[in-house]
């Protein structure tokens, strides 16, 4: 075992140990090599099952991770282009001055549809038809590329919505297809979990009931079930079983795969991984009200690292307290699972200041 991985897993299983988390997943790969496969805790504590690095885990919008990289080998394909407007293949978005919303626009979550519909609860959301109806018939907060905004659950219909009628398939299989299977971690990555895989996955639990409110709550725009997430939404076998592409079902060492392979360019070739954490647009979240940094499907930059870094790292956390990211000037692919959901993202910090602190060494 080498030292970081012993440094990561005592972090971790002292986490667990004291009761600040009940289950947590960490994987590293450098250079192509898995460094990291760390894993404390249980995934079930009503019956004692143990959480392995095997058992996925519902990680809320670190999935955004995966369905940015979809978009992108859609592109890489040819199904689609960056600037290929939304309309050339759903012309029923157009309505209500959407006409000029392009996929650029979906993965730097510009289109203007930060918030779901009011008519689509989270009962609707496995009703992919209603909800794509929905947000075709929505009027955008603001003008297609204007301003930027999280889009917290629109985000994975937009991009599936143009994947399905692209290809003709949903974002599952296509998962499945072009990830999972190719990359031998199937059942390790789930939009849409299958009926047999749900008594292996883990269960969630809530640290308190409710989010505290503040300024970056986002429930002016935001309904309060986009924006904190619940354990209930997350253990729910029809949520689990559905395909939401915003959100979804992961084992650590899944995400930490498929973003080695896009840095080792088993993916996407070496020159489309540039596109991937370029800048792309720069501002104020409309919804939360803080700084911006957009590259095409992710945020620049890593949670925790020093402003002077000017990281070029890319990726989503999810909410709850879980993060996945690529470092392409570092050859790092790093992600963390967990089962308690909690308001902030401290676990990730104390897990990544280990790994900073190791990069730091053996430069």
């Amino acid at each position: 075992m080498s030292e970081l991985q012993e440094r990561i897993q005592r972090q971790i299983d002292t986490l667990v140990g004291t009761g600040v988390e009940t289950g947590v997943q960490v994987a590293v790969y450098q250079d192509g090599a898995l460094i990291v496969d760390a894993v404390a805790g249980m995934a079930d504590p009503a019956t004692g099952r143990p959480l392995t690095s095997g058992t996925p885990i519902f990680s809320f919008s670190t999935m955004k991770n995966v369905s940015a990289t979809l978009a992108h080998l859609l592109v890489a394909r040819g199904f689609l282009d960056y600037d290929s407007l939304v309309t050339d293949l759903w012309p029923e978005f157009g309505m209500r001055g959407k006409d000029t919303a392009t996929l650029r626009h979906v993965l730097t979550h510009t289109v203007g549809l930060p918030a779901m519909p009011r008519e689509i609860t989270p009962g609707e959301l496995p009703d992919w038809s209603r909800v794509c109806a929905s947000l075709a018939a929505a009027e955008p907060r603001w003008r297609p590329g204007a301003a930027m905004g999280y889009h917290s659950y629109t985000f994975g219909f937009l991009v599936g919505e143009l994947a399905r009628r692209a290809t003709g398939r949903p974002m599952r299989e296509l998962l499945r297809e072009w990830i999972t299977a190719p990359l031998g971690i199937e059942g390790q990555l789930y939009f849409a979990a299958p009926e047999e895989a749900l008594p292996g996955l883990a269960r969630l639990e809530q640290q308190a009931s409710q989010w505290p409110a503040g300024p970056d709550d986002g429930a002016a725009i935001l309904a309060p079930w986009e924006n904190r997430p619940s354990a209930d939404f997350g253990n729910n076998g029809e949520i689990l079983r559905a395909d939401i592409p915003s959100v979804g079902t992961a084992t650590a060492h899944g995400l930490a795969a498929m973003y080695n392979a896009l840095l080792q360019a088993q993916l996407v070739d070496s020159a489309r991984l540039a596109d991937l954490s370029a800048l792309a647009f720069e501002g104020v979240d409309q919804v939360f009200g803080t700084p911006a940094r957009m590259a095409l499907g992710f945020p620049i930059g890593r949670i925790g690292a020093p402003a002077e870094e000017n990281s070029v790292a890319f990726g989503w956390p999810g909410g709850g307290g879980s993060y996945a990211y690529a470092d392409p000037a570092r050859g790092i692919a790093f992600a963390l699972t967990k089962t308690r959901l909690v308001p902030n993202f401290d676990t990730v910090l104390s897990v990544t200041a280990i790994l900073a602190d190791h990069l730091a060494g053996i430069r």
